[in-house]
């Protein structure tokens, strides 16, 4: 069984931020492969197919680790079955990377996780937002992508979809040794 678990924040008003790429991540998943996130267990809004299950914690970002544990748990899910998508401050915009065990990187999200699962041994799949330089981080991450980096944004989420779906059905080396290049 694997876990796909994609961060966000839950309010609307978050919907189109940077931070809540993992969210756009999982969801574009659920339309690409048509799993539809129709369920709503340990405070997660999932989707299940053979094995395989898609997530976003229905909390806010710095405290989804406890209800992602608890679906990993009802679940029985292995910590190497397990894939967190997440924005990255500190990679250029649209670069993904896809990494097993690790610190939070000051991601308060993974950190949650990483506390709540007692472990950093699990893999995320990392998509770089960038920075901005005039604004603090926590305001940068809580802003929208602009109109101009939409198309990338798009182009991105597909390549993200496609880089899961090879982790799952081809092999986590092979994914990581694509989709990891710049």
């Amino acid at each position: 069984m694997f876990l796909l678990c994609g961060l966000g924040n839950k309010d609307f008003k978050y919907a189109a931020t940077r931070h809540n790429v993992g969210y756009l991540a999982i969801e574009r998943f659920s339309e690409r492969y048509s799993i539809p996130l129709d369920r709503k267990i340990c405070n997660c809004i999932i989707g299940i197919k053979d094995h395989l299950i898609i997530a976003k914690p229905y909390t806010y970002m710095n405290i989804s680790g406890g209800s992602i544990v608890a679906l990993i748990k009802k679940f029985s899910i292995k910590n190497e079955e397990i894939i967190i998508i997440h924005d990255d401050l500190d990679m250029e915009f649209g670069r993904i990377k896809i990494r097993w065990n690790g610190g939070d990187g000051g991601h308060k999200g993974v950190r949650s996780i990483i506390e709540s699962l007692g472990t950093k041994d699990f893999f995320r799949l990392k998509i770089g937002i960038g920075r901005d330089p005039t604004m603090t981080p926590e305001e940068y991450v809580l802003s929208d992508f602009r109109k101009d980096e939409m198309d990338t944004l798009n182009e991105v989420l597909d390549t993200v979809s496609e880089a899961l779906n090879m982790f799952i059905y081809e092999g986590k080396e092979k994914a990581m040794s694509i989709y990891n290049k710049k």
